[in-house]
């Protein structure tokens, strides 16, 4: 009998589940403004500028308390903080409803953000709850929600924002975080003793803090600002001076809030990369597609698509990657998680491949098939990479670890905005007066983005994984990664 997981109660299935939801919520709240862009400057007497900043805040503040979340998860539990990562989001919400002016609106994305450790937490916690045989399939659940919830966010907010106020988005979205925060609270339980000691590495997480808010709105803006201006060099410069800083900091103190002789790890530091190239190719489609959806008819290779019917064509993507999520962890219990996230990441480059003679086609259910293959293959390695990851760390530094991987992640996520934007603003055609992305221009952001998926395929498919101490591939997921420790032993054999 196993006596390293807690007697939890509460079944697996049911804490898989309630779970997962908690990951769907906070992932709404990315899109949940989308539809509202193009609104924002008129509701709140603001310039488009100004009012971009709603959707930079979530990002920036995501990116700054996730890895922070993450090591007070393994330091006073993931449980705890779980419940506590919810409360910005519950008054983010409700400071967002009930904003009149742009600031206000811009402080409430921000504390929304906030709740994005949701994710790698409670990832994390399914391996203290979940019996060893069903965690593979509940990683990549659980992985899979963060999909699920973005997709399912823009048909959602822009049916929301047709019939009713605005407001009622973020209302909802409140109750939504509340209902959540008490089903953790009754149902999940507590997980392992908190096996992380020692004090909190304050200076460390301002050191991070301070350069990845450089370094993100650098990326974020640099297309405003223009690339060669003072600003955005000066972040950048900032943003790696700083790093420099932190991690000879993080290296010396014996209580660093980022383990990076553990992040060097082959195994680890190869996961993060090829994460990095996932989240780029993943986003890369999300950024190009609804465009294509949306233009005009009459440029000759728009759709001419409301946003709630773009929303609605996007949306089956996110609920294939749940589903297909089971498929993903079978693959992984069968040949490890290695091979998963390499063939995901190759399912993504083929998404992209059938996306170039369907640009300019006038299909929608062509460009459906597209973010349905590539959906699939981001279910596939999203649900690869934890596996790998806490395979390789210590039980202390599950969360944290996970953390890591998801700002890798995002990380990615961003530059491809930048980058895709680059490349659409440079490849332009005239329509009535006004500078519109060209065909071409699409057709370059695709193939970018399978080049980027071959290369996430490359990367994963080198990973060395390896058998760990105490804390390794037995704890992590058996079902999952016994294939590759396997492969090991025979060949030290």
């Amino acid at each position: 009998m196993d006596s390293s997981k807690p007697d939890a109660g509460p079944g697996p299935g049911r804490v898989v589940g309630i779970l997962a939801f908690a990951g769907i919520v906070a992932a709404i709240t990315q899109t949940l403004v989308v539809p509202l862009i193009g609104e924002l400057p008129s509701l709140f007497d603001t310039s488009a500028s100004n009012a971009s900043w709603v959707i930079t805040a979530t990002l920036l503040a995501a990116s700054v308390v996730t890895p922070v979340a993450g090591r007070l998860g393994d330091m006073y539990g993931k449980k705890r903080m779980l419940l506590v990562s919810l409360v910005p989001l519950v008054l983010g919400s409700v400071l967002c409803a009930l904003s009149s002016s742009v600031i206000p609106m811009i402080a409430g994305r921000g504390l929304q953000g906030m709740g994005m450790g949701v994710v790698p937490l409670g990832i994390s916690l399914l391996r203290d709850v979940v019996p060893a045989e069903k965690l593979g399939s509940s990683i990549a659940v659980m992985s899979a929600s963060m999909g699920v919830g973005g997709a399912l966010g823009l048909p959602f907010s822009a049916a929301i924002a047709e019939n009713a106020s605005w407001r009622v988005l973020f209302w909802v979205v409140a109750a939504l975080a509340l209902a959540v925060a008490t089903l953790i609270s009754v149902f999940v339980p507590d997980g392992r003793e908190n096996t992380a000691s020692g004090r909190f590495d304050v200076l460390g997480a301002i050191g991070l803090g301070i350069a990845l808010i450089c370094l993100l709105l650098a990326v974020s803006k640099g297309a405003d600002w223009g690339w060669g201006s003072g600003t955005t060099l000066g972040l950048f410069a900032v943003a790696v001076i700083v790093l420099l800083a932190w991690g000879r900091w993080e290296l010396r103190n014996a209580e660093p809030l980022v383990d990076l002789r553990v992040t060097a790890r082959p195994q680890v530091l190869m996961t993060n990369a090829a994460s990095i190239l996932v989240g780029f190719a993943m986003y890369a489609q999300s950024l190009v597609i609804p465009q294509l959806l949306q233009l005009p008819k009459e440029t000759g290779y728009g759709l001419g698509e409301s946003m709630l019917a773009m929303g609605l064509w996007m949306a089956p993507a996110g609920l294939m990657m749940m589903l297909m999520s089971p498929l993903g962890a079978m693959l992984s219990a069968k040949s490890g998680p290695r091979i998963t996230l390499s063939v995901g990441s190759l399912i993504v480059a083929v998404g992209y491949g059938i996306s170039l003679p369907l640009v300019g086609s006038g299909s929608a259910w062509g460009l459906l098939a597209v973010t349905i293959v590539c959906s699939t293959g981001v279910g596939f390695a999203y649900g690869a990479m934890p596996a790998l990851i806490m395979s390789a760390v210590p039980q202390s530094e599950t969360a944290s670890a996970n953390s890591f991987n998801t700002l890798m992640r995002a990380i990615g996520s961003s530059v491809s905005a930048a980058v895709i934007g680059v490349v659409l603003a440079q490849m332009t055609t005239d329509f009535g007066g006004f500078a519109l992305p060209s065909e071409a221009g699409f057709r370059a952001a695709m193939m970018l983005g399978c080049g980027v998926g071959l290369a996430a395929a490359v990367v994963a498919f080198l990973i060395p994984v390896r058998p760990v101490e105490a804390t390794s591939a037995a704890e992590a997921a058996p079902e999952a990664l016994a294939p590759e420790v396997s492969h090991v032993s025979e060949a030290k054999g």
